[in-house]
């Protein structure tokens, strides 16, 4: 680790204005992933911060430092993910991304929307191993990439980093099923299991990802502490609903 990973950067602060504007751009189009950013950016405060430390304090996190793992690598090398074991995390996790359409870049390109805050190699990697790992999470969890599955993936992950950004949006999702009903009634219960799911797992920021990938997924969510994944009736965005339907 570099010399600069043993001070803390000084306090962020909080700029709740640029999040309820970014927030306000991101219901009207659930789909833009570089507003999700901007508010998480906007009210992280030193959360990031706090989650950089207890990552670098544990056996896994300071082996996978010294290391300067690339989680990004071997997530986009989908001929590795492909050649694992059927029932794999590494399968599961590539079926993941073929249905969706989407690739690992695609949160990268969306995280470059917010200028970073650190120079320290060290934070960065950890950075961006959050944010390469969220897909990871998707599959480990359960919940897919509709509406419903997005909430509560955050409310988990709010559970696991308390990123005041994140808790925000989570808020935010659920003020907004309470005034819509209908189909959206199911949110709040998935949000609020989303988060009780979240305190009971182990702490997977510093979880080895490369190590669990050529795992079972059914043995990865025992390891996690993942209970069984909830059923629900997925709400795609109206994005997602329309690409479905293109011929």
């Amino acid at each position: 680790m570099t010399a600069a990973t043993s001070s803390s950067p000084p306090a962020r602060r909080l700029r709740p204005l640029e999040a309820f504007r970014a927030m306000g751009r991101l219901l009207r189009d659930p789909d833009d992933t570089a507003e999700v950013f901007r508010v998480i950016d906007a009210l992280s405060g030193n959360s990031g911060e706090r989650v950089f430390q207890r990552f670098r304090r544990t056996e896994a996190g300071a082996r996978i430092l010294a290391e300067r793992r690339d989680l990004l690598t071997r997530l986009q090398d989908r001929a590795w993910l492909e050649a694992q074991p059927e029932g794999s995390l590494a399968r599961h996790y590539a079926d993941f991304m073929r249905r969706g359409a989407i690739t690992p870049d695609g949160l990268v390109e969306a995280s470059e929307a917010r200028p970073s805050t650190t120079d320290d190699p060290d934070r960065l990697r950890v950075g961006a191993r959050l944010r390469d790992m969220h897909d990871l999470w998707h599959v480990a969890t359960g919940y897919d990439r509709d509406l419903l599955g997005e909430a509560a993936l955050l409310a988990f992950t709010y559970a696991q980093t308390r990123n005041r950004g994140i808790g925000f949006i989570v808020a935010m999702a659920y003020w907004k099923s309470l005034r819509a009903g209908g189909p959206f009634r199911a949110a709040r219960r998935l949000i609020r299991q989303g988060y009780r799911r979240g305190r009971r797992a182990v702490w997977l920021p510093a979880e080895d990802w490369e190590a669990l990938l050529p795992l079972p997924l059914t043995e990865v969510r025992a390891r996690l502490q993942l209970d069984t994944p909830p059923q629900y009736e997925p709400i795609p965005s109206p994005q997602t609903a329309n690409a479905a339907a293109a011929p």
